[in-house]
């Protein structure tokens, strides 16, 4: 007689499939009630223990608060040393206490690997160990742990989707855990959502002073570096542009120090204050005194006039090297990419620069694009027919009040950034614009991919290449990031439909100097030969001999400074090019005069 597998299985409650008698209770209530019973009846069979759930929960730690400023330092870093003498100068202003840690070197990479997790990108590696590496020197120095736990926080950017920079924050607290510093304090300002701290005597204000403090930190510290790697590669004097740009660093430092917060004072003040508004009258005295103050205008112009002091040659062949990639890679200037920059100039390059503020507008373009694709879409909201009118008016009415108020901001930050660039003389580089680059790269890399460049990478280096502003464009990126990963995968369509640029992706690590350099100078090499035979071809052009465009520059001193501007030429790209041509055309047009006397 055979006996059924099932057969051995305890009774099914017979009371699962009935309703009970007790009134206070639902029959929603009562089934709940059943299944629940019979999900533990099955999971004793099969032998399952019924075990509490353990959540990850994100570390308690000490806030920053308010009347903790005095005695306590914000260190942050992450940037070149022009940006973060200017941060510290927009903190010190407010009232804080503060401090940039050094540029990431290779001894950080390596503390970085010993106290983190393993398979982390390049960024997190230096940053992380460079964090540990300044607690250690502060300790070297005579701190306790606990001093420096108290009188020391760290600030930091953050931010999801695709990227281990997500998972920063957890990287932080494991090294520092592990090297012995745990409990040290760090503050993650997000992308998205602002800081990790409660807004009631916090320590560090949000507020409208801060934010515009940072984005004139930023956007000076832009211009200002954009400049100097305009000038550098022309110096007659070596040496001279970085000490004429650690005097004006210097000085742009204390100018931004001592720079007070606006305020509204005397009869002003009275009055908003008895008709209660004296909160929106501050905020927009703010707002006014940022468009149309003048407090920065007697530094730049004295930043201005040192710039213009070095003397320079620009006949001198530079092939220009647009570098792009990943936002660290392509920003630091140490180790975590190879010394790069300093590398480029001294194999005879002249680099241009990413500014900061290209991926300030990069993340308002990306909220306008997502509004537009959400357009009615919120949250529960279901889009109404079409014969509906009035509530598609009222849908569309909304979407352009949010997009107006990006645009804008875009269009102030634009504005802002370009007066900078006008008190500095306008030899600086102005933004490029969003649309553009969408409109570039989205046909290879689609432009709703989000994390890391997103399309900023493939659409860079179409827009510099194609249209003359470049020889080369270079992209720094992490071993093994994943949105930079993508970009080069794009890349090959792109080469292959744009025969003469030329492209060099490379993977920055903390080891790898010698291969990296030298893939760099071979890519280089072509680069030098298309700059020197554009620079042959454009003199022939000019009838002119290089003897006499270099008598012609030594009777015109003017010509050897690095603000005397210089027209730009369809089809030529290299400043030298460029400068000939210019000077050609003068030695020609002065000529019949010369011969009149």
């Amino acid at each position: 007689m055979s006996t059924s597998p099932n057969s051995q299985l305890p009774k099914p409650n017979p009371g699962l499939l009935q309703i009970g008698s007790d009134s206070s209770l639902t029959s929603e209530e009562i089934f709940r009630q059943k299944v629940a019973e019979e999900r533990r009846r099955l999971e004793q069979l099969a032998g399952v223990e019924d075990k509490p759930v353990l959540r990850f929960l994100r570390p308690k730690e000490h806030l920053f608060t308010k009347d903790q400023r005095e005695h306590t330092t914000l260190l942050f870093g992450g940037l070149t040393w022009k940006h973060e003498k200017l941060i510290q100068g927009a903190l010190q202003a407010l009232g804080y206490k503060c401090e940039p840690v050094m540029i990431p070197d290779k001894k950080a990479f390596q503390l970085g690997k010993e106290y983190g997790n393993n398979g982390q990108c390049n960024p997190t590696y230096f940053t992380v160990g460079n964090l540990v590496q300044h607690l250690q020197k502060l300790e070297e120095k005579g701190l306790s742990k606990d001093e420096i736990k108290e009188r020391y926080i760290f600030l930091t950017a953050g931010a999801c989707g695709p990227c281990r920079f997500g998972m920063y924050e957890a990287e932080y607290r494991l090294a520092l855990r592990n090297s012995g510093f745990d409990g040290f304090r760090v503050m993650l300002f997000q992308q998205e959502g602002g800081l990790n701290q409660a807004e009631a005597e916090a320590g560090l204000e949000m507020n409208l002073d801060f934010f515009l403090g940072i984005l004139n930190a930023l956007n000076m510290g832009d211009v200002i570096n954009d400049v100097a790697y305009q000038i550098r590669p022309f110096e007659v004097n070596a040496g001279e542009t970085a000490r004429v740009l650690d005097e004006c660093m210097n000085l742009m430092y204390e100018v931004i120090r001592n720079k007070e917060p606006y305020q509204l004072e005397g009869k002003m003040e009275g009055f908003f204050s008895r008709i209660g508004k004296i909160d929106t009258a501050t905020y927009l005295g703010k707002f006014i005194n940022q468009l149309y103050g003048n407090e920065f205008t007697a530094g730049l112009r004295e930043v201005r006039d040192r710039f213009n002091g070095i003397r320079i040659d620009r006949t001198q062949i530079r092939p220009i090297v647009k570098v792009t990639g990943e936002f660290w890679a392509q920003t630091t200037e140490g180790d975590g990419n190879f010394n790069m920059f300093g590398f480029l100039e001294k194999e005879g390059a002249q680099v241009i620069v990413e500014p900061i503020g290209t991926w300030i507008l990069y993340m308002i373009h990306q909220v306008i694009q997502r509004l537009n694709d959400e357009k009615g879409l919120e949250e529960g909201a279901v889009l109404p027919p079409a014969w509906r009118l009035d509530k598609h008016l009222k849908i569309n009415l909304n979407l352009k009040k949010k997009v107006l108020k990006l645009k804008l901001a875009e269009g102030i930050f634009k504005r802002e950034y370009n007066r900078i660039i006008d008190g500095l003389g306008g030899l600086a580089h102005h933004l490029t614009d969003q649309y553009e680059l969408q409109r570039l790269g989205h046909p290879y890399y689609n432009s709703r991919a989000g994390g890391g460049e997103g399309h900023l990478e493939v659409a860079k280096n179409i827009y510099y290449s194609n249209k003359g502003l470049c020889h080369m464009v270079l992209s720094l990126k992490p071993f093994g990031c994943m949105p930079s990963t993508q970009s080069d995968g794009a890349q090959s369509a792109v080469v292959s439909k744009y025969k003469d640029m030329i492209f060099l992706p490379i993977e920055t690590s903390g080891e790898g100097d010698v291969n990296a350099h030298s893939r760099v100078q071979m890519a280089l090499g072509e680069a030098k030969a298309k700059a020197k035979l554009e620079f042959k071809e454009t003199l022939e052009s000019t009838g002119s001999t290089l003897v006499e465009i270099r008598a012609f520059m030594e009777d015109h001193p003017e010509t050897m400074t690095p603000l005397y501007k210089v027209p730009h030429y369809e089809g030529i790209v290299g400043t030298a090019a460029h400068f000939i041509k210019h000077i050609g055309e003068r030695i020609k047009s002065e000529k019949p005069a010369l011969v009149a006397v």
